[in-house]
């Protein structure tokens, strides 16, 4: 059995030592002795749990900085025509792009919506890191699409069935005004029989909404509603145009909400997230970055900083949003929503640990751990990944890293060349 020995860490506001054994937190106390173990000297380091990004679509690092200063729907049809030229291996080295990404930034999980499941599993597998991974039904209104669509989605499932204890697989439809009612239906009721999680873009947008209120008479979150899709395995990415009574709904049924703030400001979506209005309703708030097309990269991290930021200043309050609160925005409320046992350095959890590296001038004086670490430093301070148990960084090293590098360079070469 895998052993890792954390001595001398800075953890839940003391120094302790933690031991792993094979992939959960088995011990945490003041000094531990574990011989047979991997010893890791972290009297200069700090462990967190690692973050959970909610919100990705992974292999569009093969589109970062690809169309730039451009508002949501403008943006999207360009995406469109670039996506419609990527093909396997494209796909495979951009979602080992951004699982390297991810690790370099302490991304232990993330939940992202997209196409090519299985190569998104290979490349989670390779790296060492988790995935919850879902086709993305599109359709546009086509109902011969709309059929394809379906049976895409059912091939993606039996695939899923030979996933590693890495991967999840799980239902998404692109939005509400890209899917039929027929197959916004169609995956609910797919998602309920097996237990699945739905992930959904719901929201983002104040067009949306009153494109919504004149194709349907309501919101789109009241659309779900009426179609029955709201419930706590809804992820709903964005959720950043809501009234009074979509807040309570979402609160109703244990939505659970992804902030992309990155993403919204970006794309000048809004800025409003009502956070504070959300938990206080009983939804579950988490964090995501959304894809680099749009939000350029992956780094969980600094998304906190600017969500802590924005909600202080557009509500004119310094006391919106706690660090308590915000980190666990990052990784415990995101573990509860995909049923995952981590979120917290915690005996009995899973062994997905970051260790930060405080012996720098951002964590100089530390008064506060968690204050430092969200608004004075940036995730160069990521020194050591564990995911499940294993080390997948170690002195922000992975193995393998130049490989990726150059072969998804050249894949952005060889895709940007199709659509010039």
């Amino acid at each position: 059995m895998n052993e890792i020995l954390l001595k001398n860490v800075y953890a839940r506001g003391k120094r302790c030592d933690i031991l792993v054994l094979g992939n959960i937190i088995s011990k945490i106390a003041d000094s531990i002795d574990a011989p047979a173990a991997e010893v890791i000297d972290c009297s200069r380091m700090a462990a967190i749990p690692g973050f959970i990004n909610m919100h990705t679509h992974a292999a569009m690092t093969m589109t970062r900085s690809a169309k730039e200063d451009t508002p949501l729907m403008p943006w999207l049809q360009h995406i469109w025509k670039i996506e419609a030229q990527i093909d396997e291996e494209i796909l495979y080295w951009g979602n080992k792009l951004a699982c390297l990404e991810m690790i370099k930034t302490g991304t232990t999980c993330y939940n992202d919506m997209y196409w090519g499941v299985g190569i998104a599993a290979r490349a989670c597998d390779e790296m060492g890191i988790r995935g919850v991974h879902s086709y993305c039904m599109l359709d546009n209104g086509d109902m011969v699409k709309a059929e394809k669509e379906r049976r895409a989605l059912v091939r993606a499932w039996e695939e899923s069935q030979s996933f590693s204890s890495l991967n999840i697989f799980s239902v998404s439809v692109h939005a509400p005004y890209t899917v039929c009612e027929q197959n916004m239906r169609w995956a609910n009721e797919f998602a309920r029989e097996h237990d699945l999680l739905l992930h959904i873009h719901l929201s983002e947008t104040e067009q949306e909404i009153i494109d919504s209120q004149n194709k349907w008479g309501c919101s789109p979150v009241e659309y779900c509603e009426r179609l029955g899709m709201l419930s706590d395995r809804m992820i709903a990415a964005h959720s950043l145009w809501l009234s009074p009574h979509d807040i309570e709904l979402m609160g109703k049924y244990g939505v659970t909400a992804v902030h992309n703030v990155n993403s919204n400001l970006k794309i000048s979506s809004g800025y409003k997230f009502p956070m504070e209005e959300l938990i206080a309703a009983g939804a579950n708030v988490t964090l995501g970055t959304d894809g680099c097309g749009s939000s350029n990269n992956l780094d969980m991290l600094e998304a906190l900083k600017t969500a802590a930021l924005l909600q202080k200043a557009w509500r004119k309050n310094p006391a919106a949003i706690p660090l308590d609160t915000l980190l666990k925005i990052g990784s415990e409320n995101a573990a509860k929503a995909i049923g995952l046992n981590a979120g917290k350095i915690e005996e009995g959890k899973l062994a997905d640990i970051v260790l930060i590296d405080m012996n720098n001038v951002w964590f100089t004086p530390n008064y506060d751990f968690e204050a430092n670490l969200v608004y004075s430093a940036n995730s160069s301070c990521v020194d050591t990944v564990i995911c499940d148990g294993r080390i997948v960084m170690r002195g922000r090293k992975v193995e393998g890293e130049q490989e990726i590098l150059d072969n998804a360079a050249a894949c952005g070469e060889r895709l940007m060349s199709r659509i010039l």
